[in-house]
């Protein structure tokens, strides 16, 4: 078994700044491709951005310029720095892992931009 365990949302006013960080514990023999979703009230859960193993990087077009995901892989960690945020960027983020054949989840953290 994997955890996956979150931290750093909060409550932000529009344009201002928020680190999320996930850890990974549990069985891991070697994490593959890890990152971030959200899902705001009445949406379906999207992908924010990810990032291979290898450092590669994906970011949905609305938070290009905006977000920066990172990861350590010593550490079993991965980031996302949210820069200029938005009121419609309020959601609560999951972090994900893939390990093996296996996905996992964290419990999410709420994240709220105010005006």
């Amino acid at each position: 078994q994997v955890q996956l365990v979150e931290s750093g949302g909060g409550l932000v006013q529009a344009g201002g700044s928020l680190r999320l960080s996930c850890a990974a514990s549990g069985s891991i023999s070697s994490i593959g491709a890890m990152g971030w979703y959200r899902q705001a009230p009445g949406k379906q859960r999207e992908l924010v951005a990810g990032i291979t193993s290898g450092g590669h990087t994906y970011y949905v077009d609305s938070v290009k310029g905006r977000f920066s995901i990172s990861r350590d892989n010593a550490k079993n960690t991965v980031h996302l720095q949210m820069n200029s945020l938005k009121r419609e960027d309020t959601a609560v983020f999951y972090c994900h892992a893939v390990v093996g054949p296996y996905d996992y989840w964290g419990q999410g953290t709420q994240v709220t931009v105010s005006s």
